[in-house]
């Protein structure tokens, strides 16, 4: 089957109406898609750059979250130290209010300080996120990487709140305070001895055994809000760090599209003038048909 013959003119036409649609094509593309290079065949080069931009914001995009959940661990932990804190408020106010009491006020004090103490010990056990407590054992450590670089991260080594061993700055007490959550908690770690109040005598002749105990809380408050200060600059420093790399990733973004967006005023503009430019060479097709045309009326 041969080709139509087709006259220079009418060829001409045609290419130039192939251009003008591809060309349309290609600006509905960008309108469409708000980008002037969707591929490596638009521009190699910007297209290249702007994904090796775009990689390394999703490669920190994932750290972003993974030091959001690091600052979670770490708030957990402070929020239990904070009531825990609490609690030891409650252990001297008990402490304080036995020296002038009576001795059967003295035994229900005695029961309230052993119960508080449970919860203490309880409230550590439970201060865990995703799994990690930071409380209560000392081979607990949160590892927060920040970049694609090994040493760029932050490791936080967890506390031993609850610790049995005596006379160790690890726990909150440097005495044997807590043993486990159904043993009983023995008021005489704290220097109050036969275990009860009721030993300050009836004649307070022994009642500054309460200012050994109360000594030891606050010793116990002490070591404890130290490890809250400890796990408080590491959350500034993760937070430190989260704002940066929201920052960053939004710089590395931004870079991208700065290298691959289109100009929408322009493409529109593009669009309404190849639109104009295509009806104008359906025009000049139609006018180089003309001659063919009136031979054509010559033989009817």
């Amino acid at each position: 089957m041969t080709d139509i013959a087709l006259t220079a003119a009418q060829r001409s036409s045609l290419l130039s109406l192939q251009q003008t649609q591809t060309l349309s094509d290609r600006t509905q593309t960008r309108l469409t898609t708000g980008r002037e290079v969707n591929s490596v065949v638009d521009d190699a080069v910007r297209f290249f750059r702007a994904q090796a931009l775009t990689d390394r914001g999703e490669d920190f995009a994932l750290r972003r979250d993974e030091i959001d959940q690091g600052i979670s661990s770490l708030n957990t932990a402070l929020t239990a130290i904070e009531s825990v804190d609490n609690l030891l408020s409650q252990l001297q106010g008990i402490v304080e209010a036995a020296r002038s009491q009576s001795t059967a006020e003295r035994i229900s004090a005695t029961t309230q300080f052993i119960e508080v103490g449970k919860q203490i010990f309880e409230l550590v056990e439970d201060a865990s996120f995703a799994g990690l407590n930071l409380l209560s054992s000392t081979n607990s450590t949160l590892d927060v990487a920040f970049g694609v670089r090994t040493s760029s991260r932050l490791q936080v080594t967890g506390f031993d709140l609850n610790t049995t061993v005596a006379n160790t700055s690890l726990g909150v007490f440097s005495v044997v305070a807590f043993f486990t959550a159904n043993s009983s908690f023995n008021v005489s770690n704290f220097g109050v001895s036969g275990g009860s109040f009721t030993s300050f005598g009836a004649d307070n002749s022994n009642v500054s055994f309460a200012t050994t105990a109360v000594n030891a809380i606050q010793a116990g408050v002490s070591r404890l809000r130290a490890a809250g200060a400890t796990l408080g600059g590491n959350v500034a420093i993760l937070q430190t760090r989260l704002d940066f790399t929201d920052q960053y990733v939004n710089t590395l973004n931004t870079g991208a599209d700065s290298l691959t967006l289109a100009d929408l005023n322009e493409e529109g503009a593009n669009l309404v003038a190849l639109q104009t430019r295509q009806q104008l060479g359906i025009q000049s097709l139609a006018i180089s048909g003309q001659q063919q045309q009136a031979i054509l009326a010559l033989l009817n």
